[in-house]
């Protein structure tokens, strides 16, 4: 069994016997050894986010139907908090957004599924699709209130 990333085939050329590597969803070849999973060509990202809400948020209730009375400061740190512990591996982004979470995603452990351009906030989708697989977001400020959001897929 190889060591490439999912989604990757070792092939050898018939013309020079030279081996490449062959992206399984698109089809597209290259001749360097792949370190990334494949990417297949879609216009859709698939992301988890934890949202912090606060006072001026768009909706400051979460799904708990508890009032948001933090400020937008509180909310960052907060934020930056959970941030933290996900960087330094003391908890799972799924874990804390299940917890913290403002957003109903909480209950799929932040899980938004895939989406594309149009269907999020602005902010939220240009954080989003700027993201590489299994990158973490810094602050993302929406009318919804300030998100991390992490890439799946």
């Amino acid at each position: 069994m190889s060591d490439l990333p999912p989604g990757w085939e070792k092939r050898s050329s018939r013309s020079t016997g030279k081996d490449y590597y062959m992206n399984l969803y698109t089809k597209e070849s290259q001749w360097e050894v792949p370190t990334e999973p494949a990417q297949e060509k879609s216009d859709k990202v698939t992301c988890s986010h934890l949202l912090v809400k606060h006072r001026d948020s768009r909706r400051p209730q979460n799904w708990k139907q508890e009032t948001i009375t933090r400020s937008k400061e509180e909310a960052l740190q907060l934020l930056d908090g959970y941030r933290k512990m996900i960087v330094n591996e003391e908890a799972s982004f799924a874990e804390l957004a299940e917890k913290y979470s403002d957003c109903s995603s909480a209950r799929k452990g932040g899980d938004l599924g895939s989406f594309g351009p149009g269907q999020m906030q602005k902010p939220f989708e240009e954080a989003s699709f700027a993201l590489k697989v299994g990158e973490l977001s810094e602050a993302v400020s929406t009318d919804s209130g300030v998100h991390i959001i992490l890439r799946t897929a």
